[in-house]
């Protein structure tokens, strides 16, 4: 069976060799870069790079570029590393497209299980690999969404938080629960980081985005109306 491949990008060559130890412990294979350029080269020339492992700040191009130039051509799952604590920073990374934040210092381990867990994610292993509401027709497998037949360009998360609303059809939903939810881990700070997701989802799905009704002070409700 072939090896999942990982790219690991950090300037410390000793955060890099430390994250490199515990993931081919886990059995994958991992390539390392130590600033943007180099990340964005490797990305190019392997095109078999399954999850990338993204360092914020970094000489010569520092994370967030570096995620906006492979937001431009892939989908490919980003876990951003940060010794920022901010709130202003995940926000800004998850309108990026980041799809996991992690704090430094952190314990190897739970890194080997974000990435596992965001790799079971995205390799539509669930049963039910099509869902369908409304007009709108998810392919799980193939990471595909269309409307009315046409297919959208959904981000990662986009297409999570789509999914997970058909999935939980006519249920209201809080936001805390989208969230431990969709982004899998319990997130600290307010709940800006949906309705910016809630809001460039609804615009994708144009006469559809109605379905998703917002539930004051509590979350969001996806529903299919009649029209």
């Amino acid at each position: 069976m072939e090896q999942i491949k990982i790219l690991v990008v950090d300037d410390e060559s000793r955060m890099r060799k430390l994250v490199r130890a515990f993931l081919e412990r886990a059995g994958f294979q991992v390539l390392e870069a130590g600033d943007g350029m180099e990340a964005l080269d490797l990305f190019y020339e392997d095109q078999g790079i399954s999850l990338i492992i993204l360092d914020v700040m970094m000489p010569k191009m520092d994370g967030w570029e570096v995620c906006r130039e492979i937001r431009k051509e892939s989908k490919v799952p980003i876990i951003m590393l940060t010794a920022r604590g901010e709130e202003r920073d995940e926000l800004n990374g998850f309108e990026l497209g980041v799809d996991e934040y992690i704090s430094k210092p952190f314990s190897p381990k739970i890194l080997v299980a974000r990435v596992n867990a965001l790799l079971r994610r995205t390799s539509g292993l669930s049963m039910d690999q099509t869902i369908a509401a409304g007009g709108i027709e998810i392919d799980k497998a193939a990471h595909i969404v269309k409307i009315d037949g046409n297919m959208i360009d959904l981000s990662f998360k986009e297409f999570e938080l789509l999914t997970y609303f058909i999935e939980n059809q006519g249920i209201a939903l809080s936001r805390e629960k989208i969230l431990n939810n969709v982004w899998n881990y319990d997130y600290f700070g307010d709940a800006r980081t949906i309705d910016t997701h809630v809001k460039k989802l609804r615009n994708k799905l144009g006469d559809k985005g109605e379905y998703i009704r917002t539930i004051w002070g509590m979350g969001y409700k996806f529903e299919v109306t009649k029209a």
